[in-house]
């Protein structure tokens, strides 16, 4: 049984970081308290923590002085659902997300859960499968196919499906196989240049200017928690991508946001300027995307020596699925979170967790090995890669044991309300999430609200 600071240790030693720094934290709560086995709030607490004693010891190195942190588990885990709790002028974001989302039988006795809460997903899987955009019309489509061989066929033509699976397929399939050789974390070092401060200013990160080119929970997840820590983040997204609108707010608190559409040659020129100029670049795109558009590690690397390039991707860098479409949910499915919490928790059919644990943690990781490789520049120099991947992340959860947690009532946003702090933004009146990490003298906050998606210049504000 993993306790949240034995966790929080297993991450901190993934980063190579002093182990002396761990004596700076305090760590309140157990689990369970959401009705399911698996450890999210252990995850968590072990995740905020982390990212936090990064941000202090980012502090530390510029100042000298050393800062409390501490983590409560009920915080961590509001902070891990916090897209449920948000609200505008006090009621929830419309939801945009598509009805035909879910799990399926198949004609073999299995399980497929379709992904289709983008509009290009949603109409893919329509006319992939030839029906009409209804639950019961898809699932009579699916009940057409055996499980392996849709998951196989969907996922070849672009489109994010999953085949529900038990832990022990998914330890024994070969990417299952691939993600178990994969550490949790990589920080790389990919180029030179000379030592640079992390920071310049009252906040850990004060000076410290982010691109952000990601979407949906993980990847943004990283950029919001390094500006919850003073970080001068823009978010760039292109027009033709589509989001989901409550994410666009809940994750773009403390962000500026551009809109480039890379395929341009003038809006590829206009990022590389703004890489120049940048310290930490991260992107949540395939495997070899963004190089294919002339934006690899490397190639960030040549035009800001220094930079600290954050990857996130679905399954890793290895194995046969390394390119494959991938969301939290798809994760839980391959990997056996949703067979064990439905068929698990004695339902017919398998179920989400109730909470994006992956996603989170994973946002939360490259925020951490951000943290980590800030530090190293500022002591050693170079430029640095740091990966991260939604399956390494589901792999370390898993690992972390599981508490008898059924039978205890969700977690309800009434019993949130002191967790949660209010903005004025051009969306209207927000209610949001709080950090949750506890810092005694650079509290986290976020000192923009969010803001439309392309509200800014590509410019870097001062420049």
């Amino acid at each position: 049984m993993t306790t949240p600071f034995a966790a929080l240790q297993q991450i901190w030693s993934a980063g190579g970081c002093d182990p002396a720094a761990l004596a700076h934290v305090t760590l309140t709560g157990a689990d369970p308290l959401l009705p399911t086995d698996v450890k999210i709030g252990t995850a968590a607490t072990a995740a905020v923590a982390a990212t936090a004693l990064a941000a202090a010891e980012v502090w530390r190195l510029r100042t000298g002085r050393a800062q409390p942190v501490a983590v409560d588990l009920r915080a961590a885990i509001a902070a891990y659902r916090s897209e449920r709790y948000l609200r505008v002028n006090g009621g929830p974001v419309p939801d945009h997300r598509s009805p035909l989302f879910g799990f399926y039988p198949t004609g073999d006795g299995r399980w497929v859960q379709i992904h289709s809460n983008l509009p290009h997903h949603h109409a893919g899987h329509v006319k992939f499968l030839g029906c009409e955009e209804t639950p019961e019309s898809m699932a009579a489509a699916v009940a057409r196919w055996n499980g392996q061989d849709l998951e196989d066929a969907l996922n070849s033509a672009g489109l994010p499906a999953a085949m529900v699976r038990t832990r022990d397929e998914w330890l024994v399939h070969p990417q299952g196989r691939a993600v178990a050789e994969l550490p949790l974390l990589e920080i790389a070092r990919i180029g030179d240049s000379p030592p640079e401060p992390p920071g310049r200013g009252n906040r850990p990160l004060s000076g410290v200017r982010v691109l952000d080119l990601t979407r949906v929970i993980a990847g943004p997840e990283c950029g919001r928690v390094l500006a919850s820590h003073g970080a001068n983040v823009m978010l760039v997204t292109s027009p033709h991508l589509p989001n989901l609108p409550a994410l666009v707010i809940d994750m773009g608190l403390g962000k500026l946001s551009t809109a480039l559409d890379l395929r341009r040659p003038q809006d590829a020129d206009r990022l590389r300027s703004l890489i120049a100029g940048a310290d930490v670049f991260s992107q949540s795109y395939r495997p070899g995307a963004l190089a294919r558009l002339g934006f690899a590690p490397e190639d960030a690397a040549r035009l800001r020596p220094g930079i600290v390039y954050a990857t996130l991707s679905a399954y890793g860098d290895a194995g046969p699925w390394r390119e494959r479409r991938g969301f939290e949910t798809l994760i839980q499915s391959v990997s056996g979170f949703a067979h064990e919490q439905g068929f698990g928790g004695g339902l017919e059919r398998p179920q989400h967790l109730p909470a994006q644990v992956v996603d989170h943690s994973a946002g939360y990781l490259a925020a951490f090995g951000a943290f980590v490789a800030l530090q190293r520049r500022a002591r050693e120099g170079g430029s640095y890669l740091v990966r991260v991947s939604l399956a390494q992340a589901g792999r370390w959860i898993d690992a972390l044991g599981r508490v008898p947690g059924r039978a205890v009532a969700d977690q309800t946003r009434a019993g949130v309300a002191d967790l949660l702090a209010e903005c004025d933004s051009p969306f209207g009146r927000l209610t949001h999430v709080a950090p949750a990490a506890r810092l005694s003298e650079t509290p986290a906050s976020w000192s923009r609200p969010p803001v439309p998606l392309g509200a800014h210049e590509p410019v870097w504000p001062g420049a």
